[in-house]
């Protein structure tokens, strides 16, 4: 029986944000369109993720993938539940840590409990970041109110909260030449 093992790569941040930039004021034809059904926010940011990552979490339930409108993880478009999965996940896909704006880079994500709601509901990409973490200077991408290098300023909200991807892990056969060759790659890429 073949042995299998998770590897790790570094999540391509460029790719995610190309995609933001493509797809901020459209819609992909390839994932079904929450807009009028409760938002598009998070359905947008786990494809500009995808896009970075190239791998997709197909675990029940607490996984994060999208094949259509009925068959996909809540992660891939619940605010609440991409938060859990990239902070929690320990399986193949993209994962990561919250972390202050300041640290955040290019393809991370920021979270938002906008005026007068009672949790997180709103999820952006970070196109351009700022070292101080200055909500003035940090730039986002979004759906719903579609945007594009908007300042993070100009949302009115109660609570924000940054999410760092750190990497992908990706599952394949252990002993392959493909196997052997990544692994001693991630061991300089990986963050």
């Amino acid at each position: 029986m073949p042995q299998y093992q998770l590897l790790t790569v570094p999540y391509n941040r460029e790719a995610a944000v190309n995609y933001a930039t493509y797809w901020a004021y459209r819609r992909n034809p390839r994932y079904y369109s929450f807009d009028d059904i409760g938002g598009d926010c998070t359905n947008f940011v786990s494809q500009c993720i995808f896009a970075g990552s190239g791998v997709m979490n197909f675990t029940p339930t607490f996984g994060w993938y999208y094949i259509d409108l009925n068959d996909r993880a809540p992660s891939w478009t619940g605010v609440i539940y991409l938060y859990r999965f990239l902070t929690e996940n320990l399986g193949a896909g993209p994962y990561g840590e919250e972390a202050p704006l300041s640290s955040l880079k290019k393809g991370d994500v920021i979270q938002l409990r906008l005026k007068n709601r009672s949790e997180y509901n709103h999820t952006v990409l970070v196109t351009n970041p700022d070292p101080s973490g200055d909500p003035e200077k940090i730039l986002i991408a979004a759906h719903d109110n579609d945007a594009l290098c908007r300042p993070l300023a100009t949302y009115q909200y109660d609570a924000v909260r940054g999410i760092r991807i750190r990497g992908v892990r990706y599952i394949e056969r252990a002993g392959s030449a493909r196997t052997e060759e990544t692994a001693e790659n991630t061991e300089t890429t990986a963050e």
